[in-house]
């Protein structure tokens, strides 16, 4: 067990717990970068213990009232199915040689939209709670489609995707997202591990070794997401996937200057963090439809 995977599962599980963000996308290219894991079983291996770790989140989040059950349903009745999609895509067409730049791909976007996330809202719309109808179904049966097809291909997403579509599409109240996105994100990361563990793609030592970490640390995160300022580390976090994901492309033969891997995500980091200290706080969030 090499104590530097639980110490980065601890760090991992912080964020999960704090943002709702953040398992796959970071732990995924740190298996990859620093401890030399073959791409799909890093993929395999992060949705096993994601699912644990989530599975724990989902429970405190729940238990803090702060999960709309119902939204969390409809995103899995299209997720689930889109999982075992990306996973069987996978495995069928054999795309381990092009796995890294999809990855990659996924972990730009993901960084790109926590940025844009932090600074697209001023809150004045936010609710507590979405009433149900006909068009809202749809739209979460289609979005959690959606990234659950990008999840069973790269493991990342899960999270900061969702989140963007329950913020965009549906207006929830910050802390109402990340308690949905962590309870949906329990039920999707289960099905897209199972279907990588009977493709072949799951560590279960090194699944272990991760989760030694990353249960403390979701369990703190989830008790610091009140406490925390959220607005300030979404911007770290983006910034963060944006480096992994220009360090992949570097990985899979794209010439990136370790300048520009380091300079240019932090530079975007900055701004938005100028940018943020004008942004009034939220106000109060209500129900709707």
């Amino acid at each position: 067990m090499d104590p530097w995977l639980i110490a980065f599962g601890f760090g991992v599980g912080i964020l999960v717990g704090t943002t709702g963000m953040g398992g796959g996308s970071l732990m995924t290219p740190l298996l990859i970068l620093l401890f030399g894991i073959k791409p799909v079983v890093a993929v395999g291996t992060d949705l096993a213990y994601a699912a644990i770790t989530k599975t724990a989140g989902g429970f405190l989040h729940f238990r803090k009232g702060t999960v709309q059950t119902s939204l969390a349903w409809w995103l899995a009745i299209g997720s689930c199915p889109g999982a075992v999609a990306g996973v069987v895509l996978l495995e069928r067409l054999g795309l381990d040689d092009i796995l890294l730049p999809l990855i990659a791909g996924a972990l730009l976007l993901t960084g790109a939209l926590v940025l844009f996330r932090a600074l697209m809202s001023d809150g004045a719309d936010e609710r507590e709670t979405v009433v149900m109808e006909t068009r809202h179904k749809l739209a979460a049966v289609a979005l959690g489609a959606s990234v659950g097809f990008v999840l069973g291909l790269t493991s990342a997403g899960s999270g900061t995707l969702i989140a963007i579509g329950l913020i965009l599409g549906f207006r929830l109240a910050p802390r109402r997202v990340v308690g949905t996105d962590v309870f949906h994100a329990a039920l999707l990361l289960w099905v897209a591990a199972i279907a990588h563990l009977f493709s072949g793609n799951v560590d279960l030592m090194l699944t272990l070794t991760i989760l030694i970490g990353s249960l403390p640390g979701v369990w703190l995160g989830t008790h610091l997401s009140t406490r925390l300022p959220e607005r300030g580390l979404r911007p770290a976090l983006g910034v963060v996937l944006l480096s992994a994901g220009l360090a992949l492309l570097s990985m899979a033969g794209v010439d990136f200057p370790a300048a520009v891997i380091i300079a240019a995500p932090l530079t975007l980091g900055v701004l938005a963090f100028f940018v943020l200290r004008n942004v009034k706080p939220p106000l109060i969030a209500r129900t709707d439809p």
